[in-house]
């Protein structure tokens, strides 16, 4: 079992930079991918960032290609997404999300461990 915890969201003006962070405990093999999904006041959840717990690829959905850089660190297991030029259509609620493969991962709308979701709210 993998449990995920996600902190750092909060309200920021646009134009403006959060750090989001994903504390991850349980048993994570080398082969899994760590992401990030959002969810705006209603929309579906779309997929946002991956990276490979080993280290290495990593993935972006175009709206955010260039502003967000997702990251690990695994000495402490956490899971990163630094955010910088958050335009007010980036408001969502955000979940760091693990599946076994990053080819899922970027794929799936359902992966098999979530967080609880942090909000990220940007003002105009």
């Amino acid at each position: 079992q993998v449990q995920l915890v996600e902190s750092g969201g909060g309200l920021v003006q646009a134009g403006g930079s959060l750090r989001l962070s994903c504390a991850v405990s349980g048993r994570i093999f080398a082969t899994y991918a760590m992401g990030w999904f959002r969810q705006a006041p209603g929309k579906e959840r779309e997929f946002v960032a991956a990276i490979r717990w080993s280290g290495g690829d990593t993935y972006y959905a175009d709206s955010v290609k260039g502003r967000f850089t997702i990251s690990r660190d695994n000495a402490e297991d956490t899971v990163y997404m630094q955010m910088n030029s958050l335009k007010t259509e980036d408001t969502a609620v955000y979940y760091c999300a693990a599946e076994r493969t990053l080819n899922i991962l970027k794929t799936t709308t359902t992966p098999i461990y979530w967080g609880q979701g942090t909000q990220v709210t940007v003002s105009s």
